[in-house]
């Protein structure tokens, strides 16, 4: 059965739809079956896969959610071997409301990926940046989180709220839920805060903070303009190598062999 891992954090603009991308991307370069779910009604993961969100808006997660569809009727083939997707779309908002009515809300996801999960080595969870029904549903589906983190003093005080959203959810609804790690995006060595925020990281959550850092990367931001993870945009780059490195690190941390 697959692992399940959500990239969270409720604060924008810390790389965690880039990190989606580009690590479900380079998993899939190393041989491993590999599902992208876009959670968030933004659908940047979805465009960024090169994928219009209007093109089909009926076969999305949010179809699939509120039973319109099977989970496998919103399944797409992307541009990587390996990868497939389940696309977001706006309409995702409403399944906010559309859900509150229901005993098991919390779990809906779950319960629709229940029947692929054996199909893939890794689904990887875009949460939308709030810690909404969405969210809390794709931690309940989630096997572990990993929470991007840019090196800012800001981008770090949102950072309690959601440890505690994970600790509601791992005292209700997944108890199994587990922080698969913190990954610090947007790096840039030559400053000094960045430095230092990395270095309080690294004592204050031990092995928790990924050896593995995304360094600040021109070549990452043009990417999803293109509709392509870094690895088909600029293999060369160093946004392609940190984020092999690090899809290497999760299947270490995941006992596999590399």
């Amino acid at each position: 059965m697959g692992k399940v891992i959500a990239i969270a954090n409720q604060k924008g603009g810390v790389g965690k739809t880039t990190t989606a991308i580009n690590l479900a991307a380079s998993l899939a370069v190393l041989e491993k079956k590999v599902l992208i779910i876009d959670a968030d009604p933004q659908a940047n993961t979805t465009s960024g896969l090169n994928f219009s969100p209007d093109n089909d808006e009926k076969r999305t997660l949010y179809e699939a959610m509120i039973g319109r569809i099977d989970i496998s009727d919103a399944l797409i083939q992307t541009e990587v071997d390996n990868l497939r997707m389940i696309p977001s779309h706006i309409n995702l908002v409403g399944a906010e409301i559309e859900l509150l009515e229901l005993a098991d809300r919390e779990s809906v996801l779950k319960k629709v990926l229940a029947p692929i999960r054996g199909d893939y080595d890794y689904i990887i969870i875009d949460c939308s940046p709030s810690l909404g029904l969405i969210t809390v549903n794709s931690l309940t589906a989630a096997d572990s989180v990993m929470i991007p983190v840019q090196p800012e003093f800001f981008a770090l005080e949102g950072l309690g709220k959601l440890l505690q959203t994970i600790r509601l959810v791992q005292s209700g609804v997944n108890p199994a839920l587990t922080i698969e790690g913190f990954v610090v995006t947007m790096f840039d060595g030559r400053t000094k805060v960045h430095t230092q925020i990395l270095a309080e990281l690294r004592e204050h959550f031990k092995e928790l903070v990924f050896k593995t850092v995304i360094q600040r990367n021109i070549r990452l931001s043009e990417a999803p303009s293109h509709g392509k993870p870094i690895l088909l945009y600029d293999i060369m780059c160093n946004g392609s190598s940190n984020y092999l490195n690090l899809a290497r690190e999760v299947l270490e941390h995941n006992g596999e062999n590399i």
